[in-house]
């Protein structure tokens, strides 16, 4: 499976379909520059757009795994070569990501055994370490699935910070003797995991094409959920909802908001032309 071959061969179909990389990268919801890089074999179609991208094209997987079109008679075994191929490629992605998991881990597990050993050595009994290993724990749990998955991995990850945000909260407000750490950090991690599941949404709604769109989509919901942290905290340690700061903050979304889709606009009108 030679990336550079299947590359040609998917500038030469869309050629021959009267589409530029914009309008091909249009109708399968991703950006140009995407469409660019398989056509210059730097990368290749991911397996979830394969079947739209070979629909739009008027060819087969078979084919544009092989970068070329295929009579029936090397049919079956040009099919086995790229299934062997596509085989051995995923073997390959998830040797490295299982690797690079492994070396993440050894290295939070060393930095929890020094915590552990630099408290008993200090104080001859568990005490700060245990608020240090349950963060460390609680970042491997959160991250790992998007180390081993890559992309396929982040809504895992969200997923967990979702499950195991608030018994964190209540273990660490009980090593730390506070109360408050909880009440008030599950309120606000409540709000948050709202925020991220509706920024997510919002990501996985307008795709890769409408990037820029989400982003300035997202810094826009970042507002009231500025307003909702400050709500939640006047009500539980009396402080002011809206300060200076608080102006600065929300007047500085609201200009990258504007920025991004002014972006998306530009880029927009230069994907008409």
């Amino acid at each position: 499976m030679n990336q550079t071959e299947i590359g040609k061969f998917i500038a030469n179909c869309r050629k021959e379909k009267k589409l530029t990389q914009a309008q091909l990268a249009e109708k399968l919801n991703i950006t140009d520059r995407a469409v660019s890089k398989w056509e210059t074999g730097k990368s290749m179609p991911d397996s979830s757009i394969m079947l739209e991208l070979c629909e739009i094209l008027g060819i087969t997987v078979n084919e544009l795994l092989s970068g070329e079109e295929i009579d029936m008679e090397s049919f079956e075994e040009k099919a086995d070569e790229n299934l062997i191929a596509l085989k051995r490629k995923d073997e390959n992605n998830m040797t490295k990501n299982v690797i690079i998991s492994m070396i993440f881990s050894a290295t939070l597990l060393v930095g929890i055994m020094a915590c552990l050993i630099c408290d008993i050595a200090i104080s001859g009994r568990l005490t700060w370490s245990l608020i240090s290993t349950s963060s460390i724990v609680f970042a491997w749990v959160i991250s790992f699935p998007s180390i081993i998955l890559g992309k396929k991995g982040i809504i895992v990850s969200l997923i967990s910070l979702t499950v195991f945000i608030v018994p964190y909260l209540y273990l660490l407000s009980s090593f730390v003797n506070t109360k408050e750490v909880f009440t008030i950090g599950a309120s606000m991690a409540a709000a948050s995991m709202v925020f991220l599941w509706i920024v997510a949404a919002v990501f996985y709604r307008m795709g890769k094409a409408r990037k820029l769109a989400a982003l300035g989509t997202a810094f826009l919901l970042a507002v009231p959920f500025t307003i909702l942290i400050n709500v939640i905290l006047s009500k539980t340690i009396g402080e002011p909802i809206v300060d200076v700061w608080d102006m600065l903050s929300i007047f500085i979304l609201l200009v990258m908001a504007f920025v991004f889709f002014i972006f998306d606009y530009a880029k927009r009108k230069n994907l008409i032309r």
